[in-house]
């Protein structure tokens, strides 16, 4: 009779070496959030060493009465709708046609990724310059060259044309993700689908929608949710680029620092993270498990 060999568990061995992880998650993501929820019931002066008084729901209450809070959040809406539909779209364009053999592909991807990967602070200043209302380049092609404008506008004193500066920095700046993203998964894709396409007589929009779309549509949910999420929270960008568009992101800042308000504003970002939460709950039902659509 054979001796019964018993292996030894790895629970262990593994929880020893997730707990630097999960020590990391506590101390950086769930105390800071308690905190918040916490200081949202409270007036939490600027001094921490002065005490706080509770105030129960009143924040919340406050923030829901603000009609400011829904313009910016319907600007915020808005902002992000717009900035993650043509960063996606533009990134699975540009996916499309690299994923395909020419010459200098490696470095024009190279070229692709760099405003990606380029400081956020670097690019706004950029695009400062290049706007500026006395010497801008935009200025100059617009007015000296083209004659498309009679006196060079004012980009970041009008809301209307900083809004749009906005969404087009951030479409610009973000595509890279999205083709990133695209062009992995394209890359995987069996180009015998194509040839039995080409076969059948299939169109460019047939062999898209039939064979490319349901292949990527895993990853085309991914790359949305996410830059929901991150554009949604977005802050640095606009507002180191105009003070004219008050997305909900500059709202809360002002609101906390501004107004010396941080119990309204941490029950903003509270409510937030409700919304926010709500759309990832809506979104991975569309994904299972495996990662392919329902």
């Amino acid at each position: 009779m054979k001796p019964i060999v018993r292996k030894k568990s790895d629970i262990k061995l593994a929880m020893a070496l997730l707990l630097p992880s999960i020590f990391l998650l506590l101390l950086l993501v769930a105390y800071p959030m308690l905190s918040n929820i916490k200081i949202s019931f409270f007036d939490q002066p600027i001094n921490p060493r002065l005490p706080a008084k509770f105030v129960g729901l009143s924040h919340y209450t406050d923030v829901i009465k603000d009609i400011e809070f829904y313009k910016s959040l319907g600007i915020t809406i808005l902002y992000t709708v717009l900035t993650v539909a043509g960063s996606t779209v533009i990134g699975l364009g540009v996916a499309l046609f690299f994923n395909r053999p020419f010459k200098f592909r490696k470095t024009a991807r190279s070229l692709i990724i760099l405003s990606y990967v380029t400081p956020s602070i670097s690019l706004v200043f950029a695009w400062k310059y290049m706007f500026n209302n006395s010497y801008g380049i935009i200025n100059y092609l617009g007015t000296d060259v083209f004659h498309l404008f009679k006196s060079a506008p004012l980009w970041f004193d009008n809301p209307v044309s900083s809004f749009i500066i906005v969404v087009v920095f951030a479409i610009w700046k973000y595509f890279p993700y999205a083709f990133i993203s695209f062009l992995a998964i394209l890359q995987t894709i069996d180009k015998t689908l194509y040839e039995a396409a080409d076969i059948d007589g299939a169109s460019l929009w047939q062999k898209f929608k039939v064979v490319t779309l349901p292949a990527i549509m895993p990853v085309l949910l991914t790359v949305v949710t996410l830059r929901f999420i991150w554009m949604f929270y977005m802050f640095t960008d606009v507002y180191l680029l105009t003070n004219k568009v008050n997305i909900l992101g500059i709202y809360l800042y002002e609101t906390a620092f501004a107004f010396n308000n941080l119990g309204k504003a941490s029950s903003i970002s509270v409510i937030l993270f409700i919304i926010l939460f709500i759309v990832i709950i809506v979104s991975r039902k569309r994904v299972n498990l495996n990662g392919s659509s329902k």
